[in-house]
């Protein structure tokens, strides 16, 4: 069985979130100068490069091309799949009821809430 790099834990703030969603769905739609992506991001060069150096921590490394256009490595819809929700605040029986399902998704769910609630119980 192959073994997935971790990546560290990241915690975002729901207007960083909001914006680094925002910049990779502007690239999902084609490369973009970084003028371009400064103007639609609203965000200054500080900015815009903190925001490049997060997703290059979350295994994203927007690339810049010789025609000076910044581009997703991957598709939209992998790099979305790589991007932190920012903490909703829910509680133990809300995310207790969000495990219920069939889904990729709700099967991650219930094992990290088995990992966080069960940690010594075999699985």
């Amino acid at each position: 069985m192959g073994r997935k790099k971790l990546v560290a834990a990241v915690l975002l703030t729901a207007p960083r979130a909001a914006r680094l969603y925002r910049l990779l769905t502007v690239l999902g739609d084609g490369s973009q100068t970084r003028r371009v992506l400064l103007l639609r991001m609203k965000v200054d060069v500080r900015g815009f490069y903190r925001d490049l150096e997060l997703l290059r921590e979350l295994r994203l490394d927007i690339s810049l091309g010789p025609d000076n256009r910044y581009a997703l490595p991957v598709s939209l819809d992998e790099a979305l799949g790589r991007l932190p929700f920012p903490d909703p605040g829910l509680s133990v029986r809300d995310v207790l009821q969000l495990c219920n399902g069939n889904t990729s998704a709700h099967r991650k769910l219930k094992q990290s809430v088995a990992t966080v609630l069960q940690p010594n119980k075999p699985r």
